[in-house]
């Protein structure tokens, strides 16, 4: 792949999670976008969904492994399943590139606990739980995508899981609110700790368009390429205990408790779009929330 992949203006996939349930997944327990892959009947409505964002525009895909991560099969009892619905999700995005050749596939590795929290678990076992995902996800894959970390620490122990396959990676840090990580660590630390030739660029995923404005000049400086993975949830700071109110959900919709904003439509989307690319943002994509719809007017740009 060519480390210079996203020094040009590149689309990015949106929200698969949400876009499943908005399509009539049934979410089991709180397996949210990894219920496609448990459940045969759903392995189509994956693909076509992987399809219609690219028929949107998109250049990249990310793999539905954000909830394929041991600890969340651990805690819907169904940790057996951890090789089969990693594989899977290979697989199935791999077909979606086969009907697409020029299209890449990024292997997301998501945070391996909780989500918008930081890992304050031993370096080894976040380590060997990175690896243990990334191995399966690999031969399916073009480069890694560390999708939605909150810490330096979990940047560090990712990207030292993923040496031995020496393929490149893109960075995809989450803030919630103002302009630190949910560790307190500034996103210039990040890059600071990180020296490493496969290092594609570095997003902020999973952010409110509002919060990622606030942070561009921080992101501007770090002279690598740059650009978004924004979301249209009502809430940018879910906490106290996201995963808590996940598990305490009666649809299993991470919408129920942290609301849909009804703005942001394609064309408000755009707006915020066009601001970021105009001030250098490469990357372009979509995080919970963004439908085929936003994607299409993000391709627009390019």
């Amino acid at each position: 792949m060519d480390l210079n992949f996203f020094k040009q203006t590149r689309i990015l996939d949106g929200g698969m999670g949400q876009e499943l349930l908005a399509r009539g997944m049934k979410p089991s327990g709180t397996l949210w976008s990894a219920s496609a892959l448990l459940n045969e009947k759903y392995h189509k409505l994956l693909l076509d969904t992987h399809l219609d964002f690219i028929k949107a525009g998109a250049e990249v895909i990310v793999t539905t492994t954000f909830t394929t991560r041991k600890k969340r099969l651990r805690d819907n009892n169904i940790e057996d399943k951890f090789e089969y619905l990693n594989k899977k999700a290979g697989e199935i995005a791999q077909k979606a590139k086969n009907l697409n050749p020029n299209v890449l596939v990024a292997g997301g590795l998501p945070p391996q606990n909780l989500t918008y929290e930081a890992d304050d678990r031993p370096d080894e076992e976040i380590q060997e739980n990175f690896y243990s995902q990334a191995k399966l996800i690999n031969p399916y894959i073009d480069f890694f995508y560390l999708d939605v970390l909150s810490s330096v620490k979990e940047f560090i122990l990712a990207i030292n899981s993923i040496k031995e396959f020496n393929k490149p990676y893109l960075i995809g840090a989450h803030i919630s609110e103002g302009t630190n990580l949910p560790s307190g660590e500034k996103i210039s630390e990040i890059t600071d700790k990180i020296k490493n030739k496969n290092l594609l660029g570095i997003l902020l995923s999973c952010i409110s368009p509002e919060n990622y404005e606030l942070n561009l000049n921080e992101i501007k400086k770090l002279g690598i390429p740059f650009g978004f993975k924004l979301n249209a949830f009502v809430k940018t700071n879910p906490k106290p205990n996201y995963t808590g109110a996940l598990l305490r959900s009666k649809t299993g919709n991470p919408n129920e408790f942290l609301g849909q904003r009804k703005d942001l439509t394609p064309s408000k989307m755009l707006e915020f779009a066009k601001r970021f690319k105009n001030s250098g943002a490469t990357i372009l994509g979509g995080c919970c929330e963004t439908r085929p719809s936003h994607i299409k007017a993000f391709a627009s740009l390019k």
